[in-house]
């Protein structure tokens, strides 16, 4: 058989694969950048290979195992990618001053387009869960080691067996089942909201949304602390502190912020891991909006409970969007 047929069938045979193996690769890795990368590495090497693939499993369970390995490479260098609540710290004070640490590799927001594009799922895709996905669960997933990563993602996630799990690592079946325990057993230990989110689509969610991006959009302060709950979480990679409760978050966004005015934000929406993000546009020198922050929202019936907001605005591209707004005539 020539290379070109070669070619042509594997293409055919693994592309289908590409929106879950990504997700995959997030869910291990934390970085969309880095999950685009190393799916190509997976299509690589799952070529090179390809000729010896005899069909003794499925070709999705053979490259999941091409793919699951090579983030187990890429993680020797980097074990996992907190966001700023899993630093181990204690919330912060809005009074002191914010401690910015760039060079840490931080959990990134997964684009929704890159997991189920923008029109309806079909059926490879609509196997992605939102729940599979949400920022609460990938971001507990860091707090496990790789291996423990990898068993949970294979067991739990797409209910692999204990064997197929064990052939895939290249460890035995106790091995599985000891390293899955301790892994849920430290899962338990991270903190959930005691709100549950909101269902998507929901007509409390798009209203919350509305208001959220409206008091933002006024920059009314007093307004944007009456959307968030009680127990409101706020973060904001690069920056290590994490702040607890609306008041707090209130002085944060009153001290920090940069915006003074109305208009000084302006704000495009998408989303993110099954969960609205905010593009956040701030008015420079210039008079032109450039590209500040995302936020990522998590929307519970008695309002907003988490925000996480990612400084880098590389991500911009990620999510397709402009790194600049046009000037409103």
């Amino acid at each position: 058989m020539s290379t070109v047929v070669v070619d042509q069938e594997f293409q055919t045979l693994v592309e289908p694969l590409r929106r879950e193996l990504t997700v995959h690769c997030y869910r291990m890795l934390g970085s969309v950048h880095e999950a685009e990368d190393l799916v190509q590495e997976t299509y690589i090497r799952a070529w090179r290979a390809y000729h010896g693939f005899e069909n003794r499993s499925s070709l999705r369970t053979w490259i999941y195992r091409i793919a699951t390995n090579v983030c187990l490479t890429a993680l020797q260098q980097n074990q996992r990618r907190p966001l700023p609540t899993g630093l181990g710290q204690p919330n912060s004070d809005p009074n002191n001053g914010l401690i910015e640490r760039p060079e840490l590799p931080w959990l990134e927001p997964l684009p929704d387009s890159m997991v189920w594009g923008n029109a309806d799922p079909d059926p490879a895709e609509a196997a992605i869960t939102r729940d599979s996905v949400r920022l609460a669960f990938v971001a507990a997933l860091h707090h496990l080691t790789a291996q423990q990563r990898a068993v949970v993602i294979l067991r739990d996630v797409l209910a692999w067996r204990a064997s197929e799990v064990a052939a895939a690592l290249d460890i035995t079946v106790a091995a599985v089942n000891s390293t899955l325990q301790r892994a849920r057993a430290q899962l338990a230990k991270q903190r959930t909201s005691t709100h549950p989110d909101l269902p998507d689509g929901d007509e409390r969610a798009t209203r919350l949304l509305a208001d959220y991006l409206d008091a933002f959009e006024h920059y009314d302060v007093p307004r944007i602390v009456a959307l968030l709950t009680e127990d409101a979480v706020w973060e904001m990679p690069p920056f290590t502190g994490w702040y607890l409760g609306r008041t707090d978050i209130g002085v944060l966004i009153g001290d920090q912020c940069p915006a003074k005015t109305a208009d000084d934000m302006r704000f495009l929406p998408s989303s993110a891991n099954g969960q609205p993000v905010l593009a956040v546009y701030m008015r420079g020198e210039d008079g032109e909006h450039h590209a500040f922050q995302l936020q990522q929202l998590t929307l519970t019936e008695a309002g907003v409970s988490h925000v996480a907001c990612y400084f880098d605005t590389t991500l911009f591209s990620a999510f397709g969007l402009p790194s600049t707004l046009p000037r409103e005539r």
